[in-house]
Protein backbone atom coordinates (compact mmCIF):
# COMPACT_ATOMS: atom_id res chain seq x y z
CA UNK A 1 0.00 0.00 0.00
CA UNK A 2 1.21 3.51 -1.00
CA UNK A 3 2.20 5.91 1.92
CA UNK A 4 -0.86 8.18 2.16
CA UNK A 5 -2.95 9.31 4.93
CA UNK A 6 -5.05 6.79 4.85
CA UNK A 7 -2.92 4.15 4.76
CA UNK A 8 -1.62 5.37 8.36
CA UNK A 9 -5.67 5.30 9.38
CA UNK A 10 -5.55 1.63 8.11
CA UNK A 11 -3.07 1.06 10.70
CA UNK A 12 -5.10 -0.48 13.47
CA UNK A 13 -1.89 -0.52 16.01
CA UNK A 14 -1.94 3.44 15.75
CA UNK A 15 -5.51 4.40 17.19
CA UNK A 16 -5.20 7.17 14.16
CA UNK A 17 -8.76 9.41 13.96
CA UNK A 18 -9.81 11.76 11.59
CA UNK A 19 -10.90 14.70 12.59
CA UNK A 20 -11.36 16.84 8.82
CA UNK A 21 -11.73 15.99 5.60
CA UNK A 22 -13.42 12.46 3.69
CA UNK A 23 -12.21 13.65 -0.22
CA UNK A 24 -11.23 10.10 -1.31
CA UNK A 25 -8.13 11.91 -3.48
CA UNK A 26 -6.78 14.19 -0.43
CA UNK A 27 -6.70 10.78 1.71
CA UNK A 28 -4.79 9.02 -1.23
CA UNK A 29 -2.04 11.52 -1.52
CA UNK A 30 1.28 10.80 -1.58
CA UNK A 31 2.97 11.65 2.24
CA UNK A 32 6.54 11.18 1.51
CA UNK A 33 7.71 12.25 5.13
CA UNK A 34 6.50 12.76 8.61
CA UNK A 35 7.95 15.53 11.07
CA UNK A 36 7.59 16.54 14.22
CA UNK A 37 7.52 20.03 15.40
CA UNK A 38 5.89 22.23 18.04
CA UNK A 39 7.18 25.49 16.05
CA UNK A 40 4.84 28.41 15.84
CA UNK A 41 6.16 28.20 12.03
CA UNK A 42 7.93 25.16 11.08
CA UNK A 43 7.28 25.66 7.48
CA UNK A 44 10.99 26.90 6.80
CA UNK A 45 11.82 23.43 7.54
CA UNK A 46 9.02 21.50 5.85
CA UNK A 47 8.75 20.58 1.61
CA UNK A 48 5.22 19.78 -0.14
CA UNK A 49 3.89 16.16 0.28
CA UNK A 50 5.33 15.65 4.12
CA UNK A 51 2.99 15.86 6.65
CA UNK A 52 3.90 17.04 9.95
CA UNK A 53 2.77 16.12 13.82
CA UNK A 54 2.75 18.49 16.77
CA UNK A 55 1.36 18.32 20.21
CA UNK A 56 0.55 22.13 20.47
CA UNK A 57 2.99 23.74 22.29
CA UNK A 58 3.56 26.69 20.39
CA UNK A 59 0.05 27.31 21.24
CA UNK A 60 0.14 27.89 24.70
CA UNK A 61 -0.47 25.51 27.78
CA UNK A 62 -2.92 27.58 29.65
CA UNK A 63 -4.54 29.89 27.40
CA UNK A 64 -7.63 29.26 24.53
CA UNK A 65 -6.20 29.03 20.96
CA UNK A 66 -7.85 31.64 19.09
CA UNK A 67 -9.44 31.60 15.35
CA UNK A 68 -6.96 33.70 14.07
CA UNK A 69 -3.77 31.95 15.72
CA UNK A 70 -5.21 29.05 14.48
CA UNK A 71 -6.27 30.12 11.21
CA UNK A 72 -3.07 31.79 10.70
CA UNK A 73 -1.27 28.83 11.69
CA UNK A 74 -3.35 26.22 8.93
CA UNK A 75 -2.79 28.98 6.35
CA UNK A 76 1.21 28.67 6.65
CA UNK A 77 0.83 24.63 6.32
CA UNK A 78 -1.25 24.93 3.55
CA UNK A 79 1.02 27.43 1.26
CA UNK A 80 4.04 25.18 1.90
CA UNK A 81 2.30 22.25 0.35
CA UNK A 82 1.93 20.48 3.95
CA UNK A 83 -0.23 17.39 3.17
CA UNK A 84 -1.75 16.44 6.43
CA UNK A 85 -1.44 17.42 9.92
CA UNK A 86 -1.34 15.19 13.11
CA UNK A 87 -2.10 16.13 16.78
CA UNK A 88 -0.89 14.82 19.52
CA UNK A 89 -3.56 14.99 22.75
CA UNK A 90 -2.91 14.72 26.17
CA UNK A 91 0.67 15.43 26.39
CA UNK A 92 0.37 19.96 26.30
CA UNK A 93 -4.00 19.72 25.91
CA UNK A 94 -6.53 17.19 26.26
CA UNK A 95 -7.94 16.98 23.30
CA UNK A 96 -7.19 18.64 19.88
CA UNK A 97 -8.66 22.45 20.16
CA UNK A 98 -11.78 22.93 18.15
CA UNK A 99 -10.34 25.98 16.86
CA UNK A 100 -7.32 23.90 15.32
CA UNK A 101 -10.06 21.78 13.83
CA UNK A 102 -12.38 24.63 12.24
CA UNK A 103 -9.76 26.03 10.66
CA UNK A 104 -8.32 22.92 9.04
CA UNK A 105 -11.83 21.82 7.94
CA UNK A 106 -12.57 25.85 6.47
CA UNK A 107 -8.82 25.86 4.37
CA UNK A 108 -9.05 22.30 3.60
CA UNK A 109 -5.85 20.79 5.71
CA UNK A 110 -6.58 16.93 6.81
CA UNK A 111 -6.15 16.81 10.66
CA UNK A 112 -5.85 13.83 12.41
CA UNK A 113 -5.79 12.73 16.27
CA UNK A 114 -2.57 10.94 17.56
CA UNK A 115 -3.37 9.31 20.80
CA UNK A 116 -1.48 9.95 24.21
CA UNK A 117 -0.38 6.15 24.11
CA UNK A 118 1.28 6.52 20.56
CA UNK A 119 4.20 7.99 20.11
CA UNK A 120 4.77 9.97 17.30
CA UNK A 121 8.34 8.68 16.39
CA UNK A 122 5.91 5.23 15.44
CA UNK A 123 3.86 7.48 13.60
CA UNK A 124 6.67 8.32 11.41
CA UNK A 125 8.27 5.16 11.46
CA UNK A 126 4.72 3.55 10.08
CA UNK A 127 4.75 6.56 7.22
CA UNK A 128 8.77 5.63 6.57
CA UNK A 129 7.89 1.82 6.33
CA UNK A 130 5.38 2.79 3.52
CA UNK A 131 7.45 5.05 1.68
CA UNK A 132 10.02 2.12 1.74
CA UNK A 133 8.00 -0.21 0.42
CA UNK A 134 6.41 1.82 -2.12
CA UNK A 135 9.88 2.51 -3.61
CA UNK A 136 11.39 -1.40 -3.40
CA UNK A 137 7.60 -1.67 -4.84
CA UNK A 138 8.26 0.55 -8.32
CA UNK A 139 11.97 -0.20 -8.30
CA UNK A 140 10.82 -3.95 -8.73
CA UNK A 141 8.29 -3.03 -11.02
CA UNK A 142 10.53 -0.89 -13.36
CA UNK A 143 12.84 -3.88 -13.75
CA UNK A 144 10.12 -5.78 -14.60
CA UNK A 145 8.58 -3.04 -17.01
CA UNK A 146 11.72 -2.41 -18.48
CA UNK A 147 12.74 -6.16 -19.14
CA UNK A 148 9.49 -7.13 -20.67
CA UNK A 149 9.97 -3.75 -23.44
CA UNK A 150 13.51 -5.16 -23.97
CA UNK A 151 11.90 -8.40 -25.12
CA UNK A 152 9.07 -7.03 -27.07
CA UNK A 153 11.74 -4.52 -28.75
CA UNK A 154 12.92 -8.26 -30.44
CA UNK A 155 9.80 -8.72 -31.66
CA UNK A 156 9.20 -8.14 -35.96
CA UNK A 157 7.75 -4.99 -35.12
CA UNK A 158 10.11 -4.21 -31.95
CA UNK A 159 9.12 -0.46 -32.53
CA UNK A 160 5.28 -1.09 -32.56
CA UNK A 161 5.83 -3.68 -30.12
CA UNK A 162 7.84 -1.25 -27.60
CA UNK A 163 5.25 1.52 -27.82
CA UNK A 164 2.91 -0.64 -26.65
CA UNK A 165 4.31 -2.26 -23.99
CA UNK A 166 5.04 0.65 -22.60
CA UNK A 167 1.61 2.20 -22.97
CA UNK A 168 0.60 -1.08 -20.86
CA UNK A 169 3.19 -0.83 -18.11
CA UNK A 170 1.89 3.08 -17.74
CA UNK A 171 -1.67 2.03 -17.94
CA UNK A 172 -1.93 5.16 -20.62
CA UNK A 173 -1.84 6.12 -24.16
CA UNK A 174 1.24 6.15 -25.96
CA UNK A 175 2.15 7.52 -29.44
CA UNK A 176 5.42 8.09 -31.31
CA UNK A 177 5.10 10.88 -34.09
CA UNK A 178 8.28 10.67 -36.81
CA UNK A 179 9.89 13.68 -38.85
CA UNK A 180 7.03 15.05 -40.71
CA UNK A 181 4.48 14.92 -37.76
CA UNK A 182 2.73 12.20 -38.64
CA UNK A 183 1.48 9.42 -36.15
CA UNK A 184 3.68 6.35 -36.94
CA UNK A 185 2.43 4.15 -33.96
CA UNK A 186 0.10 4.51 -31.05
CA UNK A 187 -1.11 2.56 -28.48
CA UNK A 188 -4.31 2.38 -27.62
CA UNK A 189 -5.84 3.28 -30.98
CA UNK A 190 -8.36 5.26 -29.95
CA UNK A 191 -6.92 6.75 -26.51
CA UNK A 192 -7.32 10.35 -27.42
CA UNK A 193 -9.50 12.88 -29.41
CA UNK A 194 -8.57 14.20 -33.07
CA UNK A 195 -8.55 17.49 -31.24
CA UNK A 196 -5.80 16.94 -28.95
CA UNK A 197 -3.75 14.71 -31.46
CA UNK A 198 -3.98 17.58 -33.89
CA UNK A 199 -1.83 19.69 -30.99
CA UNK A 200 0.18 17.08 -30.16
CA UNK A 201 1.22 17.06 -33.79
CA UNK A 202 1.69 20.72 -34.03
CA UNK A 203 4.01 20.86 -30.74
CA UNK A 204 6.34 18.02 -32.03
CA UNK A 205 6.83 19.59 -35.24
CA UNK A 206 8.13 22.47 -33.19
CA UNK A 207 10.55 20.47 -31.29
CA UNK A 208 11.67 18.64 -34.69
CA UNK A 209 12.29 21.91 -36.22
CA UNK A 210 13.98 23.40 -33.57
CA UNK A 211 16.49 20.90 -33.96
CA UNK A 212 17.60 20.23 -30.16
CA UNK A 213 17.08 17.44 -27.50
CA UNK A 214 13.81 18.35 -25.19
CA UNK A 215 10.91 17.19 -23.17
CA UNK A 216 7.74 19.63 -23.10
CA UNK A 217 4.50 18.98 -21.16
CA UNK A 218 1.33 19.89 -23.05
CA UNK A 219 -1.91 20.58 -21.17
CA UNK A 220 -5.31 20.35 -24.15
CA UNK A 221 -7.72 21.98 -23.69
CA UNK A 222 -9.86 18.97 -22.10
CA UNK A 223 -7.39 19.43 -19.29
CA UNK A 224 -5.30 16.34 -20.80
CA UNK A 225 -1.55 16.09 -20.05
CA UNK A 226 1.27 14.84 -21.90
CA UNK A 227 4.64 14.25 -21.94
CA UNK A 228 6.80 15.28 -25.16
CA UNK A 229 10.11 13.80 -25.62
CA UNK A 230 12.29 14.33 -28.45
CA UNK A 231 13.74 10.92 -30.05
CA UNK A 232 17.69 11.10 -31.08
CA UNK A 233 20.59 13.74 -30.96
CA UNK A 234 20.73 17.20 -30.84
CA UNK A 235 21.09 18.78 -34.30
CA UNK A 236 19.95 15.40 -36.09
CA UNK A 237 16.41 14.59 -34.50
CA UNK A 238 14.63 11.67 -35.24
CA UNK A 239 11.02 11.61 -33.77
CA UNK A 240 9.13 12.41 -30.92
CA UNK A 241 7.36 10.47 -28.08
CA UNK A 242 3.81 11.36 -26.76
CA UNK A 243 2.87 10.14 -23.17
CA UNK A 244 -0.44 10.84 -21.78
CA UNK A 245 -0.20 12.00 -18.34
CA UNK A 246 3.92 11.80 -18.64
CA UNK A 247 3.99 14.79 -16.03
CA UNK A 248 2.78 12.74 -13.29
CA UNK A 249 5.59 9.67 -13.57
CA UNK A 250 7.60 9.38 -10.47
CA UNK A 251 11.26 8.60 -10.82
CA UNK A 252 10.14 4.35 -11.62
CA UNK A 253 7.97 5.81 -14.33
CA UNK A 254 10.93 7.77 -16.08
CA UNK A 255 13.29 5.43 -16.12
CA UNK A 256 10.94 3.15 -18.34
CA UNK A 257 10.07 5.99 -20.05
CA UNK A 258 14.10 6.73 -20.38
CA UNK A 259 15.10 2.90 -21.48
CA UNK A 260 12.00 3.28 -24.33
CA UNK A 261 13.77 6.30 -25.38
CA UNK A 262 16.88 4.38 -24.87
CA UNK A 263 15.44 1.82 -27.37
CA UNK A 264 13.33 3.64 -29.77
CA UNK A 265 16.01 6.13 -30.97
CA UNK A 266 17.98 3.03 -31.93
CA UNK A 267 15.52 1.04 -33.54
CA UNK A 268 15.26 4.34 -35.75
CA UNK A 269 18.69 5.10 -35.74
CA UNK A 270 19.20 1.38 -37.78
CA UNK A 271 16.53 2.09 -39.59
CA UNK A 272 18.39 5.40 -40.71
CA UNK A 273 21.49 3.67 -41.43
CA UNK A 274 18.80 1.30 -43.63
CA UNK A 275 17.87 4.80 -45.27
CA UNK A 276 21.84 5.49 -45.77
CA UNK A 277 21.47 2.55 -48.17
CA UNK A 278 18.91 2.79 -49.98
CA UNK A 279 20.18 6.24 -50.50
CA UNK A 280 23.19 4.93 -52.48
CA UNK A 281 20.99 2.88 -54.26
CA UNK A 282 18.61 6.11 -55.17
CA UNK A 283 22.00 7.73 -56.07
CA UNK A 284 22.93 4.96 -58.23
CA UNK A 285 19.67 5.35 -60.41
CA UNK A 286 19.56 8.68 -60.56
CA UNK A 287 22.69 8.32 -62.65
CA UNK A 288 21.22 5.62 -65.09
CA UNK A 289 17.94 7.54 -65.52
CA UNK A 290 20.61 10.69 -66.63
CA UNK A 291 22.02 8.49 -69.53
CA UNK A 292 18.58 7.60 -70.74
CA UNK A 293 17.78 3.44 -69.05
CA UNK A 294 14.69 3.97 -67.35
CA UNK A 295 13.80 0.55 -67.70
CA UNK A 296 15.91 -0.98 -65.59
CA UNK A 297 15.57 2.03 -62.78
CA UNK A 298 11.83 1.79 -63.07
CA UNK A 299 12.01 -2.32 -62.54
CA UNK A 300 13.69 -1.83 -59.34
CA UNK A 301 12.19 0.89 -58.17
CA UNK A 302 8.93 -1.24 -58.39
CA UNK A 303 11.09 -3.77 -55.83
CA UNK A 304 11.87 -1.20 -53.36
CA UNK A 305 9.90 1.55 -53.28
CA UNK A 306 7.26 1.64 -56.00
CA UNK A 307 7.15 2.65 -59.65
CA UNK A 308 8.28 5.83 -61.05
CA UNK A 309 6.02 8.74 -61.38
CA UNK A 310 3.93 8.22 -64.78
CA UNK A 311 5.78 10.60 -67.89
CA UNK A 312 5.52 13.76 -68.64
CA UNK A 313 7.34 14.05 -65.52
CA UNK A 314 9.18 17.02 -63.91
CA UNK A 315 12.66 17.10 -62.09
CA UNK A 316 13.20 19.78 -59.23
CA UNK A 317 17.10 20.35 -57.99
CA UNK A 318 16.57 21.58 -54.50
CA UNK A 319 19.46 23.52 -52.71
CA UNK A 320 19.21 21.72 -48.99
CA UNK A 321 21.70 23.10 -46.37
CA UNK A 322 24.31 20.05 -44.88
CA UNK A 323 22.52 20.07 -41.55
CA UNK A 324 18.95 19.82 -42.75
CA UNK A 325 19.77 16.79 -45.52
CA UNK A 326 19.10 13.79 -43.34
CA UNK A 327 15.21 15.48 -42.16
CA UNK A 328 14.39 16.05 -45.27
CA UNK A 329 15.42 12.72 -46.70
CA UNK A 330 13.42 11.08 -43.99
CA UNK A 331 10.48 12.92 -45.22
CA UNK A 332 10.76 12.14 -48.30
CA UNK A 333 10.69 8.03 -47.22
CA UNK A 334 7.13 8.37 -45.75
CA UNK A 335 6.03 10.54 -48.50
CA UNK A 336 7.28 7.82 -51.21
CA UNK A 337 5.36 5.49 -48.96
CA UNK A 338 2.19 7.58 -48.68
CA UNK A 339 2.30 8.71 -52.46
CA UNK A 340 3.88 5.52 -54.48
CA UNK A 341 4.01 6.11 -57.95
CA UNK A 342 3.85 10.02 -57.66
CA UNK A 343 7.86 10.77 -56.20
CA UNK A 344 11.13 9.50 -56.35
CA UNK A 345 14.20 11.52 -55.04
CA UNK A 346 17.91 11.56 -54.68
CA UNK A 347 20.83 12.81 -53.58
CA UNK A 348 23.78 13.84 -56.08
CA UNK A 349 25.23 17.31 -56.25
CA UNK A 350 21.60 18.36 -55.16
CA UNK A 351 18.85 16.94 -54.00
CA UNK A 352 16.73 15.92 -56.76
CA UNK A 353 13.00 15.44 -57.19
CA UNK A 354 11.06 13.51 -60.04
CA UNK A 355 7.22 13.94 -59.86
CA UNK A 356 4.26 13.63 -62.19
CA UNK A 357 3.73 16.87 -64.42
CA UNK A 358 0.41 17.51 -62.03
CA UNK A 359 2.53 16.67 -58.77
CA UNK A 360 4.61 19.64 -58.57
CA UNK A 361 2.62 20.61 -55.37
CA UNK A 362 5.22 17.75 -53.64
CA UNK A 363 8.40 20.17 -54.45
CA UNK A 364 6.23 23.13 -53.28
CA UNK A 365 5.76 21.68 -49.90
CA UNK A 366 8.96 20.95 -49.22
CA UNK A 367 10.12 23.90 -50.32
CA UNK A 368 7.87 25.87 -48.15
CA UNK A 369 8.47 23.69 -44.95
CA UNK A 370 12.50 23.75 -44.94
CA UNK A 371 12.35 27.62 -46.54
CA UNK A 372 14.76 26.27 -49.23
CA UNK A 373 15.85 27.21 -52.59
CA UNK A 374 14.69 24.78 -55.64
CA UNK A 375 14.93 24.90 -59.29
CA UNK A 376 12.07 22.91 -61.59
CA UNK A 377 12.21 21.62 -65.25
CA UNK A 378 10.17 21.48 -67.99
CA UNK A 379 7.79 18.51 -68.85
CA UNK A 380 9.86 15.69 -69.99
CA UNK A 381 9.77 12.12 -70.88
CA UNK A 382 12.12 9.55 -69.25
CA UNK A 383 14.29 9.22 -72.55
CA UNK A 384 15.37 13.14 -72.10
CA UNK A 385 15.36 12.86 -67.89
CA UNK A 386 19.04 14.26 -68.34
CA UNK A 387 18.13 17.07 -70.19
CA UNK A 388 15.18 17.99 -67.98
CA UNK A 389 17.92 17.54 -64.57
CA UNK A 390 19.96 20.50 -66.56
CA UNK A 391 16.88 22.59 -66.80
CA UNK A 392 16.57 22.39 -63.08
CA UNK A 393 19.95 23.03 -62.35
CA UNK A 394 19.59 25.69 -64.63
CA UNK A 395 16.35 27.05 -62.66
CA UNK A 396 18.33 26.31 -59.12
CA UNK A 397 21.07 28.95 -59.99
CA UNK A 398 19.05 31.97 -60.80
CA UNK A 399 16.58 30.80 -57.96
CA UNK A 400 19.81 30.84 -55.65
CA UNK A 401 19.74 35.12 -56.41
CA UNK A 402 17.06 35.63 -54.14
CA UNK A 403 14.56 34.73 -51.82
CA UNK A 404 13.78 30.84 -51.01
CA UNK A 405 11.42 29.50 -53.63
CA UNK A 406 10.84 27.63 -56.89
CA UNK A 407 11.64 28.67 -60.23
CA UNK A 408 10.41 27.35 -63.46
CA UNK A 409 12.86 27.05 -66.09
CA UNK A 410 10.18 27.96 -67.93
CA UNK A 411 10.29 31.39 -66.18
CA UNK A 412 13.81 31.46 -66.58
CA UNK A 413 13.64 32.41 -70.27
CA UNK A 414 11.41 35.29 -69.93
CA UNK A 415 13.37 36.81 -66.55
CA UNK A 416 16.45 38.72 -67.07
CA UNK A 417 18.10 40.86 -70.51
CA UNK A 418 18.82 37.89 -72.13
CA UNK A 419 15.65 36.55 -72.48
CA UNK A 420 14.18 39.49 -73.35
CA UNK A 421 16.61 40.21 -76.62
CA UNK A 422 14.60 36.71 -78.16
CA UNK A 423 11.54 38.98 -78.47
CA UNK A 424 11.67 42.20 -80.64
CA UNK A 425 8.25 43.14 -79.56
CA UNK A 426 9.73 44.22 -75.70
CA UNK A 427 11.52 46.87 -75.81
CA UNK A 428 15.44 45.73 -74.45
CA UNK A 429 17.05 49.25 -73.97
CA UNK A 430 14.35 49.73 -71.27
CA UNK A 431 15.22 46.35 -69.67
CA UNK A 432 18.78 46.81 -69.63
CA UNK A 433 18.25 50.55 -68.01
CA UNK A 434 16.12 49.41 -65.43
CA UNK A 435 18.30 46.09 -64.86
CA UNK A 436 21.36 48.89 -63.94
CA UNK A 437 19.50 51.44 -62.81
CA UNK A 438 20.82 50.62 -59.25
CA UNK A 439 24.32 50.98 -59.64
CA UNK A 440 24.02 53.68 -62.19
CA UNK A 441 22.44 55.83 -59.62
CA UNK A 442 24.51 55.02 -56.86
CA UNK A 443 27.64 56.38 -59.09
CA UNK A 444 25.45 59.26 -60.19
CA UNK A 445 24.82 60.63 -56.84
CA UNK A 446 27.88 59.07 -54.85
CA UNK A 447 30.70 60.11 -57.35
CA UNK A 448 31.68 56.31 -57.41
CA UNK A 449 32.41 54.25 -60.29
CA UNK A 450 30.85 51.23 -59.52
CA UNK A 451 29.50 50.90 -63.40
CA UNK A 452 32.66 51.35 -64.93
CA UNK A 453 34.23 48.63 -62.30
CA UNK A 454 31.83 45.86 -63.03
CA UNK A 455 32.16 46.33 -67.20
CA UNK A 456 35.99 46.08 -67.19
CA UNK A 457 35.04 43.46 -64.63
CA UNK A 458 33.45 41.37 -67.57
CA UNK A 459 35.51 41.97 -69.82
CA UNK A 460 38.25 40.79 -68.07
CA UNK A 461 37.41 37.44 -67.86
CA UNK A 462 35.85 38.33 -64.17
CA UNK A 463 39.49 38.10 -62.94
CA UNK A 464 40.12 40.81 -59.91
CA UNK A 465 44.05 41.35 -60.45
CA UNK A 466 43.20 42.00 -64.59
CA UNK A 467 40.18 44.20 -63.64
CA UNK A 468 42.53 46.30 -61.34
CA UNK A 469 45.47 46.46 -63.64
CA UNK A 470 43.49 47.73 -66.30
CA UNK A 471 41.82 50.58 -63.61
CA UNK A 472 44.77 51.43 -62.28
CA UNK A 473 43.31 50.37 -58.94
CA UNK A 474 44.25 47.58 -56.21
CA UNK A 475 42.70 44.49 -56.48
CA UNK A 476 40.71 44.71 -53.33
CA UNK A 477 39.02 48.28 -54.50
CA UNK A 478 38.06 46.09 -57.06
CA UNK A 479 36.41 43.48 -55.85
CA UNK A 480 35.01 45.73 -53.09
CA UNK A 481 33.36 47.65 -56.12
CA UNK A 482 31.85 44.67 -57.55
CA UNK A 483 30.36 42.99 -54.05
CA UNK A 484 29.13 46.33 -53.72
CA UNK A 485 27.36 46.20 -57.09
CA UNK A 486 26.04 43.04 -56.55
CA UNK A 487 24.26 44.22 -52.95
CA UNK A 488 22.81 47.03 -55.27
CA UNK A 489 21.41 45.04 -57.82
CA UNK A 490 20.30 42.24 -55.44
CA UNK A 491 21.91 39.46 -57.31
CA UNK A 492 24.66 36.93 -56.86
CA UNK A 493 27.20 37.88 -59.11
CA UNK A 494 29.06 34.41 -58.68
CA UNK A 495 26.38 33.05 -60.73
CA UNK A 496 27.11 32.61 -64.48
CA UNK A 497 23.35 33.66 -65.25
CA UNK A 498 23.68 36.86 -63.73
CA UNK A 499 27.56 37.47 -65.25
CA UNK A 500 25.84 36.67 -68.89
CA UNK A 501 22.50 39.09 -67.68
CA UNK A 502 24.96 41.93 -66.55
CA UNK A 503 26.99 41.70 -69.70
CA UNK A 504 24.20 41.74 -72.34
CA UNK A 505 22.26 44.75 -70.51
CA UNK A 506 25.84 46.68 -70.61
CA UNK A 507 26.00 45.50 -74.75
CA UNK A 508 22.61 46.40 -74.99
CA UNK A 509 22.62 50.24 -73.12
CA UNK A 510 25.80 50.32 -75.57
CA UNK A 511 23.60 49.83 -78.79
Amino acid sequence: MAATLRSLLHRADLHLRLLTGTDAAALDEPLSWLHSSDLEDPTPFLTGGQGLLTTGTQFGVDTEVTDAVATDYVTRLRRRGVVALGFGTEVVRAGTPSQLVDACERLGLLLFEVPYETSFIAVAQANADAVAREANARNAWALAAQRAISLAAMRPDGLGATIAELSRQLDGWVGLFDVSGRLDRVHPDDGVPSGDLELLRSESLRLLRAGQRASLPVTTEHGTGFTLQTLGSGGHLIGVLAIANGGALDRAGREVVTSVIALAGLALQQNRELARARGLLRTGLLTMLSVGDPAVVDSTSREVWGPLPAEPVRIAAVDVPDQDIDTVVDLLELWVQDRPGHLFFAVDDALFLCVGADDTGIVEELVARYDLHAGLSDGASYRYFGRARTEAVQALDRRREGRPGTTEFGDLAREGVLAHLAHVDVDAGAVARAFLAPILEHDRTAGTELTRTVREWLAQNCEYDRTAQALGIHRHTARARVEHAGRLLERDLSVFATRADLWAAFVVEDA
